[in-house]
C-alpha cells in the first residue's frame, strides 16, 4: 500500500507540474505577438461604414442593431449636422495621472490608453498600451448613440465638435471633463462628456440629449470592446515559455457575478444577460477593460465578425420629449486588475482576478503576502516570510510526519534483515513488519503527509504570483526584478533543485530499487519544470525546503536520541 501511494503521488506531482506549464494554453491566441512599446495609434480616415478602420475593412460591423420598438413611424434624423472644428485624421489627446489617452471625435471612441503607472515591459520606459487602433493590434472601447434618430448609423458615425485637441490634469486636479458635441439638423444637441477623476480608473462617459426640436427624440446608448484574435501583449515580457493566462471575453450581474465567454463562442448567442449594476468587458493577463451601465439596465450581447469580436450592451429605447433633456451614462474601466479598485466599479467585476479552483487559499495566501508586504516593503522578502509563516501553521502536522519518518530511517535496518530473513514469503514479512511499526509507533504513510499539505498552497501561490498585479515586475535582489516571470539565469530553480536533493538525505530511502531510482531522479525532472515557473514561487519552494530540512534536522536528532535511549535500556 505504501509503495503504490507514494507512486500515486509522484504521478500527481509530474502531473500537475506539467499541467502548470501547459495551464490555460488552449485559451492562448495562435498569432502573432505585436509590439508592446507601440505608443502611435492610427486614425479615422473614413467616415462612412465601420465607426472606425479595422484592418479587415469590416463595413458597417461596428455599430451593433438597434432595439425593435413601437416608435418605428418616428423618422431617423440625418447623420450629418454641424461639425465646426472636427479635422480628418485628428485625435483628442487626455493626459491624467494614470492615462494618456486618444479619443477619436468620428463616433467619440476611445482608441488608445496607456497606462502611465505600467511599463510596457519589465525594462521598457514606454507604458502599457491596454487599447489601441494600429496596424498590429486593434482593441478599442466603442460608444454611440442608436435607434430612429440615433447619430451613429450604418451609414457613418457622428462627427463631433470640440474645444480643444489637447486636455491635461493639472496637479490637484479632481476631475477633468472632456465635452463633445454634436447638433442634429432638427435641433437636437447631443454632447458626449468623457468624466476623468484624480487617482480613479474609471472613465464616465455621458450623454446629454437636449431636444430643442419640435417632436420627441428615440434612441438608445450602446457600449461595447472591440478586438481583433492578437496576442496578450501582457504575456511580452515572460519569456518564449510562458504559460498563459485567459484572454477572452467576462461578464456579470449582481445575481451571477462572474462568467467567461471565449473569443470562439461569441457568436453563439449565450450571452443574453440584462442588468442595471452588470458589467461586461474582456480580461487579458494583469488588465481588463469593461463596461458598466450607470442609469439604465444593459442588454448584455456579443458578437463575431470578419475575425473581430465585440463585447457589450445597449441600453433600453428612451424618448426626449420635445423641449427636453436627458442624460444617460456608462463607466468605462480600463485598467489594471486591481481587486479593491474593481469592486468599487461592478460586483464580480474583482473576480476577473481568477485564482481558479483553489481561489479561497489564494485569497487568504494574497491577503496575508499583501500584509507582511506593507511592513518590509519587499515581495521578495514577503514570500520568504510568507513561507515561515505557512511553514509554522504547518508544524505540528510537519513534525508528525517528520518523526515517523526519522522513526522509519531508525528501523530500517530492523525493515531489511526482517526482508532477508522472510525472502518471498510476503504475507510472513508484512505481519513482522506491521508488528515491527505497531511496537515503534510508526505510520509508514505518514511521509506523505507534507506533499499533500504543501500541493494546495504551491498551486494556490502559483496563481497569486501569476494573476495578482502587485507583483508584475516586482523586484527581489540582485538578478531576480520580476517575481512573477521565471528566473532569467536559472539561478533559483538549481538551488532548488539541489535544496530537494539534499532534503532527500533526511528522509528513509524506498526500499524498492525502481522506487529509489525514480525519487532520485525527482529533483532532477522538478528542477527541469521549475527553470519557467515564477521566480516567486521557485523562491517560495526554495525557502520551503531549506526549512523543512532545519526541521528534520532537528527531529532525526531526536529520534536518533531517543533510539539510543532505549538501546541502552534494553541492554541493562
Amino acid at each position: 500500500m505504501q509503495k503504490i501511494l507514494r507512486v500515486l503521488i509522484i504521478i500527481a506531482m509530474l502531473i500537475t507540474a506539467y499541467l502548470l506549464v501547459l495551464a490555460w494554453q488552449k485559451d492562448y491566441a495562435n498569432v502573432p505577438a505585436t509590439s508592446a512599446d507601440a505608443v502611435t495609434p492610427s486614425v479615422s480616415t473614413s467616415t462612412t461604414g465601420a465607426d472606425i478602420p479595422t484592418s479587415t475593412g469590416t463595413g458597417t460591423s461596428d455599430i451593433p442593431a438597434a432595439t425593435a420598438s413601437a416608435t418605428t413611424d418616428v423618422p431617423s434624423s440625418e447623420v450629418g449636422g454641424e461639425n465646426t472644428n472636427a479635422k480628418q485624421g485628428a485625435l483628442i489627446n487626455v493626459t491624467t495621472d494614470r492615462y494618456q489617452i486618444k479619443i477619436d471625435p468620428v463616433g467619440g471612441d476611445v482608441v488608445y490608453a496607456a497606462l502611465r503607472n505600467y511599463n510596457a515591459t519589465l525594462d521598457s520606459k514606454n507604458p502599457f498600451v491596454l487599447l489601441e487602433n494600429s496596424g498590429q493590434r486593434v482593441y478599442v472601447a466603442q460608444s454611440g448613440l442608436i435607434g430612429p434618430n440615433g447619430i451613429d448609423t450604418p451609414a457613418g458615425r457622428a462627427k463631433y465638435s470640440y474645444q480643444s485637441d489637447n486636455y491635461v490634469m493639472q496637479p490637484g486636479q479632481k476631475k477633468l471633463e472632456v465635452p463633445l458635441t454634436y447638433k442634429q439638423e432638427d435641433g437636437v444637441t447631443i454632447t458626449k462628456t468623457f468624466t476623468f477623476t484624480e487617482g480613479k480608473y474609471p472613465i464616465s462617459v455621458n450623454y446629454n440629449i437636449n431636444n430643442t426640436s419640435g417632436k420627441a427624440w428615440n434612441g438608445q446608448l450602446f457600449a461595447q470592446l472591440k478586438r481583433d484574435s492578437s496576442k496578450d501583449p501582457g504575456m511580452a515580457d515572460k519569456g518564449a515559455i510562458s504559460m498563459a493566462t485567459y484572454l477572452g471575453g467576462a461578464w456579470g450581474t449582481p445575481d451571477d457575478d462572474y462568467n467567461k465567454l471565449k473569443f470562439k463562442d461569441f457568436n453563439d448567442g449565450d450571452l443574453k444577460a440584462a442588468s442595471d449594476k452588470g458589467w461586461v468587458g474582456i480580461v487579458q493577463h494583469y488588465f481588463v477593460s469593461a463596461w458598466t451601465p450607470q442609469n439604465f439596465t444593459g442588454q448584455f450581447f456579443s458578437r463575431e465578425k470578419a475575425g473581430d469580436h465585440f463585447i457589450g450592451m445597449n441600453s433600453e429605447q428612451f424618448m426626449v420629449p420635445a423641449a427636453k433633456q436627458k442624460d444617460i451614462t456608462a463607466t468605462l474601466y480600463a485598467g489594471p486588475k486591481d481587486q479593491d479598485s474593481l469592486l468599487e466599479v461592478a460586483p464580480g467585476l474583482n473576480k476577473t482576478v481568477d485564482y481558479g479552483f483553489l481561489w479561497p487559499i489564494s485569497k487568504v495566501l494574497f491577503a496575508v503576502l499583501e500584509g507582511i508586504h506593507k511592513v518590509i516593503g519587499n515581495w521578495g522578502w514577503s514570500i520568504i516570510a510568507l513561507t515561515l509563516l505557512v511553514k509554522l501553521a504547518l508544524m505540528w502536522f510537519s513534525n508528525k510526519s517528520y518523526y515517523s519518518m526519522a522513526k522509519m530511517r531508525a528501523i530500517a535496518p530492523r525493515l531489511q534483515a526482517l526482508k532477508e530473513e522472510h525472502g518471498d514469503d510476503r504475507m510472513k514479512m508484512s505481519q513482522e513488519m506491521m508488528a515491527i511499526y505497531k511496537e515503534e509507533q510508526v505510520n509508514p504513510m505518514a511521509g506523505c503527509l507534507p506533499i499533500l499539505l504543501q500541493m494546495p498552497i504551491f498551486l494556490a501561490l502559483y496563481w497569486v504570483l501569476v494573476e495578482s498585479i502587485e507583483l508584475r515586475h516586482a523586484p527581489w535582489i540582485l538578478w531576480i526584478q520580476d517575481l512573477s516571470s521565471m528566473d532569467p539565469w536559472f539561478i533559483l530553480p538549481m538551488l532548488m533543485g539541489a535544496s530537494m536533493f539534499a532534503q532527500q538525505m533526511f528522509s528513509p530511502q524506498p526500499t524498492d530499487p525502481m522506487q529509489a531510482k525514480v525519487m532520485r531522479f525527482l529533483p532532477i525532472i522538478f528542477t527541469l519544470f521549475m527553470l519557467f515557473f515564477p521566480a516567486g514561487l521557485v523562491l517560495y519552494w526554495t525557502v520551503n525546503n531549506l526549512f523543512t530540512m532545519a526541521q528534520q534536522y532537528i527531529v532525526n536528532k531526536k529520534v536518533e536520541r531517543e533510539q539510543r535511549e532505549k538501546a541502552a535500556r534494553t541492554a541493562g
